[in-house]
């Protein structure tokens, strides 16, 4: 089996790192830093909006099973793309939507599904997702791994995290791991 990687950032990772371990075909999803200049940063450090980074979610999942497309698309979904530096309540840089792509066929997937959204007129206001080449991925720390399903009595996991992830599981019942 070939696992390939894709990397995203959708505002607060735990939302998206909880999706997509969901996901039939997705191995792993790890909630982490990228696009930055402070090299090993903490999750301390990427609240100030001052390392560069941005809270992302990197994928392994097998192409066989589900493609970089459904990803992308199932990635605009989950959040609010239309918000560059925001997503609900959170706010700055390190919050920003952002897909980094890991080689030239995922920059090209990535751009004509923002362009195919753009032309349906999905959203209301305009897609204002950065694209942007993959560089140093950082993990987040430990405690920040499977953070709602180990925290779901958590206040944002239980406002803001627990509807995102039921609409989520509605519409994509069919790609959903089985029990």
């Amino acid at each position: 089996m070939t696992t390939q990687i894709a990397t995203f950032g959708a505002g607060c990772f735990w939302c998206l790192e909880a999706a997509m371990n969901q996901l039939h075909g997705v191995q792993q999803a790890i909630s982490g830093y990228m696009g930055g200049t402070t090299e090993n940063p903490s999750y301390q450090q990427i609240c100030t909006g001052q390392t560069g980074h941005a809270e992302v979610v990197q994928i392994t999942f097998d192409p066989a099973q589900i493609s970089y497309q459904q990803l992308c698309q199932i990635f605009f979904c989950l959040h609010d793309p239309t918000q560059l530096n925001r997503q609900g309540n959170d706010v700055g840089t390190q919050y920003r939507s952002v897909i980094f792509y890991h080689n030239e066929a995922q920059q090209q997937q990535a751009t004509e599904i923002e362009a195919e959204l753009t032309a349906a007129n999905v959203f209301p206001d305009a897609i204002v997702t950065e694209l942007s080449p993959a560089s140093r991925f950082y993990p987040a720390e430990g405690y920040h791994q499977g953070y709602f399903k180990q925290n779901p009595q958590q206040g944002y996991c239980q406002f803001i995290v627990a509807p995102k992830l039921a609409k989520f599981r509605q519409q994509f019942r069919a790609q959903l791991k089985q029990d």
